[in-house]
């Protein structure tokens, strides 16, 4: 498992924890568009940080459940997980 969190696994984890289907591509291409435009509410956003911290066992920051892009969320959730490295 790599060390941080890829533009493909978020795509994964919105698919499993927000039921959320967004191509890699799709999600590459929106990566400064909002979540919501995405269709990934704030329960969706909180289910993804949810899997994160059960699959790296770490937490990740409060803020990260706030995010309002992908690009925010994964910088803060993969500064978490360089940090926790």
């Amino acid at each position: 498992m790599s060390e941080s969190i890829t533009v493909e696994e978020l795509a994964e984890l919105m698919k499993k924890a927000a039921g959320v289907t967004v191509a890699p591509e799709q999600l590459q291409q929106k990566y400064d568009s909002g979540f919501d435009t995405l269709g990934v509410d704030s329960l969706g956003l909180l289910g993804i940080v949810g899997e994160l911290e059960n699959r790296y066992g770490t937490p990740m920051p409060p803020d990260a459940e706030r995010s309002k892009t992908p690009r925010i969320f994964l910088d803060q959730v993969n500064s978490a997980l360089m940090a926790g490295a």
